[in-house]
């Protein structure tokens, strides 16, 4: 992989399966990421893999927010990207907001102020809309940033489900807009096949309204079918497509899936945001 080429760097904080930098990907966002930083094992794993296949350029793994040497990068950052947990507010926990253990958005703010990045980027659960997100503003705007955000769910992007997620997009206002050059998109953010569809081809078989799914009972269901499932006729398990046999580390792969981005939800965000920004 070519690193000799000089990109706009990016900060990775919370990074998963970096699916916000594949986003700035699909967007058309030319960029190299000089640090991801993540706490859990097998994201961590995964990142070290597709670096060492090629699919990642090589970058150092910092596995703790709070303690992030983000001196070491002051003035050498031009984005910061970040999915910060949504424990704090998700509607499925118990909404502690700042009182939570895992709420890290006043060590973010401590690196933004230490690193003074141009332009970051961030994503969140739809629940941080009434828990937390005003304060995330407020603070980005003491500190010299103006921005914009909005809510955007995978079904914009092409997929057959929801997952809305905030995203916040800041620009510095100590650099002028003209210098965000090397920022700009060149490609337009197109709804994507490759996003989770249970349509797609590798639900074998169909489903039979009233009756069975011939290969597969819960592909092509939408949410009144599921809440009325007492009416369908169900094959017995193993058929279930939900049933895996022989995956590796299936459970932490749905836990890295789950907490991850949806990189066409990421791209079409950073789309719209830079607009209303710009």
């Amino acid at each position: 992989m070519d690193i000799t080429k000089e990109l706009p760097t990016v900060i990775a904080f919370c990074a998963g399966y970096g699916g916000i930098e594949r986003g700035l990907d699909l967007a058309g966002v030319e960029h190299r990421v000089i640090a991801y930083v993540e706490i859990e094992a097998f994201a961590i794993a995964n990142l070290v893999n597709k670096m060492e296949t090629g699919q990642l350029r090589p970058a150092p793994i910092y596995t703790d927010l709070k303690t992030f040497p983000a001196h070491l990068f002051r003035d050498r950052v031009d984005l910061i990207t970040g999915g910060y947990p949504c424990q704090p507010f998700s509607s499925a926990g118990k909404r502690l907001g700042e009182d939570d253990p895992r709420h890290l958005w006043p060590f973010i703010r401590r690196h933004l102020a230490a690193i003074r990045p141009a332009r970051c980027f961030f994503e969140n659960v739809e629940g941080h809309i009434s828990l937390g997100l005003s304060t995330v503003i407020s603070d980005l705007e003491e500190d010299g940033y103006q921005s914009a955000w909005g809510i955007f769910s995978a079904c914009e992007a092409g997929a057959p489900h929801q997952r809305k997620r905030v995203y916040i997009l800041a620009n510095s206002n100590s650099i002028g807009l003209e210098e965000y050059g090397h920022f700009k998109s060149t490609n337009a953010v197109k709804a994507s096949k490759n996003v989770a569809d249970t349509n797609s081809a590798s639900w074998q078989g169909r489903w039979i309204p009233g009756g069975v799914h011939e290969e597969n009972p819960i592909a092509n269901i939408s949410g009144n079918e599921v809440r009325d499932e007492a009416s369908q006729q169900w094959l017995p398990e193993p058929r279930l497509g939900r049933v895996v046999d022989g995956c590796a580390d299936r459970v932490d792969r749905l836990r890295l899936l789950g907490n991850g981005v949806v990189p066409q939800t990421a791209a079409k965000a950073w789309e719209i945001l830079s607009k209303r920004l710009n």
